[in-house]
């Protein structure tokens, strides 16, 4: 699929075509003019050691020491803490929306390992 949206210079996370589709259809959903602002992170657990996290956030809560990728034209942004920063730089977010495993997909070029579900990593 033809990438449509321009990505930030040295973007930290590489939205797929898919998962931008998806995220414009969650951005129709919101108020008029009102960004989506999406937080993504790892923390301990899953089956092989790190999960991921994504969340919706606001500006507000954006802090000092955060990675932040600007998509002016999509009104989205998308914020990574400092630490999870270490294992999320360059991944990829896809979205499926097949009927069984559908959602959001995280593919890690820093992950040694992953589970079979695809939401959670090893380094």
């Amino acid at each position: 699929m033809e990438v449509t949206h321009q990505e930030p210079e040295d973007a930290i996370i590489h939205i797929a075509p898919k998962a931008m589709i998806r995220l414009r259809e969650l951005q129709k959903q919101q108020p008029a003019g009102k960004e989506i602002v999406l937080r993504m992170g790892v923390r301990n657990g899953g089956c092989s050691g790190l999960s991921y996290v994504m969340d919706f956030s606001s500006r507000e809560d954006i802090l000092e020491d955060d990675a932040v990728d600007e998509y002016p034209e999509e009104n989205i942004v998308c914020v990574v803490d400092a630490k999870s920063m270490l294992y999320l730089y360059g991944l990829e977010l896809d979205y499926s929306d097949a009927l069984i495993g559908g959602g959001f997909k995280f593919f890690n070029p820093n992950a040694e390992e992953s589970c079979g579900c695809g939401s959670s990593f090893g380094v």
